[in-house]
C-alpha cells in the first residue's frame, strides 16, 4: 500500500488484479457525515458511490451499471461490475477489505459478527478475487473480546487469539486464503492506536468513521 494526498486528504492505496482500492482517514472528515470530499481527493465522482446501511452481517449489493444500484438497502459489502463506480463502506474499528478478480471487485465491510457470517467467503466467490488489501481496523494490541467472540474463531488456525485478545486482521487474512485468495496486503495500522490519523469507536465512543472504497480501472486482471 501507498500513502497518497490530495487537498489535504490522506489516504491510503493499493493496486489490486484490475482494481484499486482506497482507505481514508481522519483528514477527510467523517465519511458518514458526507464522502464528496475525500471521493473528490481521490479523484471519483460522487454520485457514481455507492454505499448501503451496514448491519454487521454478509448481505451484498450488487452494481452491474453506475446508473442504478442493485440488492438490499441493508448491506456490508459491495460488488463493483465495471468501471465508472465505486462502492463505499465506513468503518471504525471493522475493517474494511477489499478483494479483486476476474469478475471485478468488492468491498466488504468487517466486524467480528460479519467475519463470523462469511461476508469474506462470499465477497471472494462473487468476483472469483484473487487478490485483497485489508485496510485499518482495530489491532490485537486493544480489542479484548468475551467468549462469545473468542468461540466464533476457533476454527481458524493459530496466531487468531492470545487470551481474549482478537487478531481481527489475521482472522480476516486466515479466512481469505482459506477462499482460495493467496495475494493478500494487510495495512497494519491499528484505529485505537493511531488517535491522530484514524476514527476508533472503541477508543473515542463517537460517530466518526474512515472509509474503505474499490472500483475497477478497465485494467486487465
Amino acid at each position: 500500500m501507498e500513502w497518497r494526498e490530495a487537498d489535504g486528504v490522506r489516504w491510503l492505496e493499493s493496486r489490486l488484479p484490475g482494481a484499486t482500492a482506497a482507505f481514508t482517514t481522519r483528514t477527510a472528515g467523517s465519511l458518514k457525515d458526507g464522502h464528496e470530499r475525500a471521493v473528490a481527493a481521490i479523484g471519483i465522482a460522487s454520485a457514481r458511490v455507492f454505499h448501503g446501511r451496514q448491519v454487521h452481517g454478509a448481505q451484498l449489493a450488487f452494481h452491474e451499471s453506475s446508473d442504478a444500484a442493485t440488492g438490499p438497502v441493508e448491506v456490508d459489502g459491495h460488488v463493483i461490475r465495471s468501471p465508472g463506480m465505486a462502492g463505499l463502506v465506513y468503518t471504525a474499528d471493522c475493517l474494511p477489505v477489499a478483494v479483486a478478480g476476474p469478475g471485478g471487485a468488492a468491498i466488504l465491510h468487517c466486524g467480528w459478527r460479519g467475519l463470523a457470517a462469511g461476508i469474506v467467503a462470499r465477497g471472494v466467490e462473487a468476483v472469483d478475487a484473487t487478490a485483497a488489501a485489508v485496510g485499518p481496523g482495530i489491532g490485537p494490541c486493544c480489542y479484548e473480546v468475551g467468549d462469545e467472540v473468542l468461540a466464533a474463531f476457533s476454527g481458524l488456525d493459530d496466531g487468531v487469539s492470545s487470551g481474549r485478545m482478537l487478531d481481527l486482521p489475521e482472522a480476516a487474512r486466515q479466512q481469505l486464503r482459506r477462499a482460495g485468495v493467496e495475494e493478500v496486503e494487510v495495512a497494519g495500522l491499528c484505529t485505537r492506536c493511531e488517535e491522530g490519523l484514524l476514527f476508533s469507536h472503541r477508543r473515542d465512543g463517537g460517530p466518526g468513521r474512515q472509509g474503505g472504497l474499490v472500483w475497477l480501472t478497465g485494467e486487465g486482471p
